[in-house]
Formats: C-alpha cells, structure tokens, sequence
C-alpha cells in the first residue's frame, strides 16, 4: 500500500482570472479564490508542532490504512525465507540436493514472483475502481478477499497451489492506498509505508525463528495462518475512516469533501490552519489547474506533455529502489546459508536485519525534514553501490570461511540500514509527488507496475543466482547488484528532482515549464515569491 496525494497540498502563480476561466469547466467556480489563496497561506506559514496539533485525525487514520502494507512485507520476506526452510521444502521439495529435499531454481522464482504477478492485476484494476467508488469501498472489498485467498495458501500442499494462492494474494495487495496526508507531514507519513513493510518482515523473521525447528507442515503453515490477523481491523478501519477529500472534489461533491476535511482536522480553536471551506477550495484550485494541463484522466494521458515527464519519474524512481539490490534482503535467508552460515545462525541473522531497516526508516524522518529528497536517495545510492561492491569482494575469499561468512553477513546489514534510511522510504515521498492529482492514481498503478514487473526480473534471476544447482554465484552476486545500483545513480542524478516543501500545484507549474531536475528547489522558492505578486 503507498500513500499518495494531500487534501492539504496546492498553491498557485496562476492570475485569478485565468483560474476562473478554468473553474468554469470543473465546478470550482463555487469555490471562491480568496479562500483557496488563504489556505495556501496558512498551509506553507504551518510549522511541524502546529501541523502535529492540527491534523492528529489525518495522522491516525493514514497510519491506520498505511498498515494493510504490514500484510504485504509479512508475506514477501516468508515466501522467500520459506526457500530455505527445512518444512517448507520437506513437503513441496521436487529434487534432493546433497541428501536434502530442495525445490528447482523454476519453482522457486515461480513461488516467489507469484504475488507481483497478481499485484500487477490488482493495480490495473485500482487505476479504474478508486476512480469509481473512493479508496474506502475498493480497500475494503480487497481485504475482504484476501481472507479468502489465504485459504489457497494454508490449505494447498502442492507447488502449483501455492503458486495460485500467491497470484490470488497480490491482487488485494495492488489495491491498498491512502490519502489524508496535510502538506508539512507529507513526507513523513508517505515513508511511514516503508516503516509498515519493515514491520511486516520483522515479524515475519520473529515467526520464522519461532517455528524454524518444526520439521512437519505445521513449520509453514502456522505462519501462513497469522495472516489472518490483519483483515478484519484493516477492514473495520474502511468502514469508519473518511473518504478521501481529494475524491470527492474531484468529483464535484464538495460539501461531502468539507465534511471529511472536519473529520481530519483537529477542533482545537487557535491553531493556524485552512478551514474546511479553504481546504476544499485549495483541491478545486489543484483540480482546475491539472484539467487544464490534462484534459483527460485516462491512462493516456500519463504519457503526454509534462505528464510524460511526470510519469518516468514515478516509474523511475519506484524501478530503481527494486534495482539497487534489495531483493538480497527478500532472500536473506538463504543468502546467509549460502554464504556458509548455519540455519539457526541465518534467522537469528534475519532478525537483526529487520530490527536495523526499522531503526533506519526512523532515522529517515528528521533527514526527510532537512535535507529532503533528492540528496537523500543520491547520497543512498552511492552508499549503497560502495556496500554491494565489498559484499562481492569479500565473496572472493576462501570458501566456506567462517570470517567471509560473517563478513558477508556484517556488510549486508549495513546495506540494510543504507537502504531502510533512504532508498527504501524516499520512494514513497517521490513517487506520490511526481504526478498531477488528476492522475495519481492511474501513474502510481503504472509506476508500481513497472516495479512489480522489475520484482519479477529479480525474483527470477535470484534464485538461479544463489541456487547451487544453478548458477551458484553466492555472495559475488554483490557485484552485479552494484552494476545496476551505479546505472540508477545516474539516472537520479540527471532526472530526479528536488520536491521538498512544494506545494501540488507549484510542481504542476514547475513541470509545465520544463525546469530541469537540478534546479527545481530554486525555481520553487521563485514561484512562491511570485505568488505575493496576485
């Protein structure tokens, strides 16, 4: 699940009557504009203990929707844990290698890449259901089903049921997003996703170490079993939470939309925040100016004019966190037995890397507030490319070594912590804020399509990668890794922008006038100037 767009977040340089004209077209004209320039004002004058005090509401209910991502980091790590598993591969192991049951390199990239396959079917269909019916209706009808689909995966004691129970599994996955985000927490909450995944493969590891010693089908299903445990708070949190602002503007339900702004605001007197009558103006302002960059809101539209634009960066940035080696960290597990490590050595390994992705996603907020994003995600991909080259030279030492095993090991938590601190949750920040508001939903669904069809490249060349029936590369795999981690950084380098403290509406303006990447924060700080001027 990744949170996207703010209820709080537009501005403009725009002349009044230019919008005006353009209020004509999508019902914004009921709005007056005094009042989308007042929020504007109070949106950029809030500081973060004012936000904090202002929108506890919008924080817990983004927390609490973002969490359905729990879910989706449990599943992934286990899946791809269960490749080393001993019940795991007792029952579904088709060839035995060196007098234990295993399961083929084919398999096992079928398994593991099974839910990206459903993920991507889900988010096809997201892109037209949350047009349709809101975020609360399509997220709670997908929980729904994925406490059917789990069923699949408890009870299927064949490769191919699990293959299917995977496929049923990732179209609910492809569904989750939230959006009640105010602009001077954006960040934060959006990355709080990355936190939700950590959480997820955390406990997925503490279950892992729990059950590592059984050696019958219990091993494997009782941590299928726990996933029973996330969809009916997940789905009481759908029935309860308010729809999202932005929806309903964008659908010309404005006194709906103001009445779900009261319920994210704090009723605290005092505190410097837009109304719920300013706030709704702020989104019909967004929406009037994106129908005029965008005519349409079909996924056409992703690919013309700045949109274009818009789009690789979303797909870009969402391609490159898959890219720079993560997926090491999917199979860590078996990374670590690899890399000569026993099974009780390898979990407890698990752990520790989880307990370091949590503690960096932390240490990624206050870096998110004062450095924000591009420097962050460039200075994470050099860290990382440098980490991934001494995990492949450290490989090149003696085999079976217990000093490259856990040297190994050590430079693989660090890259965890590299990548949980800036790559990992970064992402979430950009990628909800490259495109326009009109097609959030449609360039997040292709983005994270793009990621989920580079998950599937990974999730098949791994396995070859570490399987010793295969290609058996071990740990030099690090070298690869760090190849494709340097292609990213300059990618970044040359397209990703700065969007710290922009509004929606300023990136629309910056991307329509064609700024290039490097310049985008000082081009931002002109347009607010600008601003003063209407």
């Amino acid at each position: 699940m990744q949170a996207t767009d703010s209820p709080m977040a537009a501005s403009s340089v725009e002349k009044p009557e230019r919008i005006v004209d353009d209020q004509k077209h999508t019902g914004a004209d009921k709005i007056e504009f005094a009042d989308a320039q007042a929020a504007t004002a109070k949106e950029h004058s809030l500081t973060l203990s004012q936000a904090l005090k202002a929108y506890p509401k919008a924080i817990m209910w983004s927390i609490l929707l973002s969490s359905a991502v729990v879910m989706e980091g449990y599943d992934t790590l286990l899946i791809g844990s269960y490749l080393g598993f001993p019940s795991f591969n007792n029952t579904f192991g088709n060839q035995v290698v060196e007098g234990e049951p295993s399961i083929t390199a084919p398999w096992q990239s079928a398994i593991t890449n099974g839910a990206y396959i459903g993920e991507i079917l889900g988010l096809q269909l997201t892109g037209y259901l949350v047009g349709w019916y809101g975020n609360k209706k399509v997220m709670g009808g997908a929980t729904m089903l994925m406490i059917g689909f789990i069923f699949i995966s408890f009870f299927g004691k064949t490769l191919p049921l699990q293959l299917v129970g995977q496929i049923l599994c990732g179209i609910p996955w492809g569904v989750y997003a939230s959006e009640v985000l105010p602009l001077n927490l954006r960040g934060y909450l959006t990355s709080y996703v990355n936190l939700c995944w950590v959480i997820g493969q955390f406990i997925a590891s503490g279950v892992l170490v729990g059950v590592n010693t059984r050696t019958d089908q219990w091993g494997w299903r009782i941590p299928f079993a726990i996933q029973w445990i996330w969809p009916l708070p997940i789905i009481a949190v759908c029935i309860f939470c308010p729809e999202s602002p932005t929806w309903l503007a964008s659908h010309d339900r404005l006194e709906e939309a103001e009445k779900s702004v009261r319920r994210l605001q704090s009723s605290t007197a005092g505190v410097n925040m837009p109304s719920p009558q300013e706030t709704v103006a702020l989104l019909a302002h967004t929406n009037a100016i994106e129908a005029r960059l965008s005519e349409g809101a079909g996924y056409t539209e992703c690919f013309k004019g700045s949109n274009f634009r818009r789009t690789e960066i979303a797909v870009g940035t969402w391609v490159t966190q898959q890219m720079c080696g993560p997926v090491l960290q999917t199979y860590a597990i078996v990374f670590f037995e690899q890399a000569g490590m026993s099974a009780s050595q390898a979990f407890n390994m698990g752990l520790g890397l989880y307990a370091l992705a949590f503690i960096g996603t932390l240490l990624s907020w206050p870096m998110i507030k004062r450095f924000g994003r591009r420097s962050i995600f460039l200075t994470g991909l050099a860290c990382a490319f440098v980490t991934l080259m001494i995990v492949g030279f450290i490989s090149l030492g003696p085999a079976g070594s217990a000093g490259v095993s856990w040297g190994i090991g050590a430079m693989l938590l660090v890259y965890t912590f590299v990548y949980d601190s800036s790559i990992g949750p970064l992402t979430y920040v950009i990628v909800p804020e490259a495109p326009s508001s009109r097609l959030r939903h449609k360039t997040t669904v292709l983005a994270r399509n793009a990621y989920n069809i580079t998950c599937i490249w990974t999730g098949v060349i791994t396995p070859y990668m570490l399987n010793p029936t295969a290609w058996d590369w071990g740990a030099k795999a690090g070298f690869f890794w760090a190849g494709c981690t340097a292609l990213c950084l300059t990618w970044a380098f040359f397209r990703l922008p700065e969007t710290k403290d922009a509004t929606f509406a300023e990136l629309d303006l910056l991307y329509e006038r064609g700024v290039p990447a490097r310049e985008f924060a000082k081009e931002r700080v002109a347009i607010t100037e600008q601003m003063g001027a209407y």
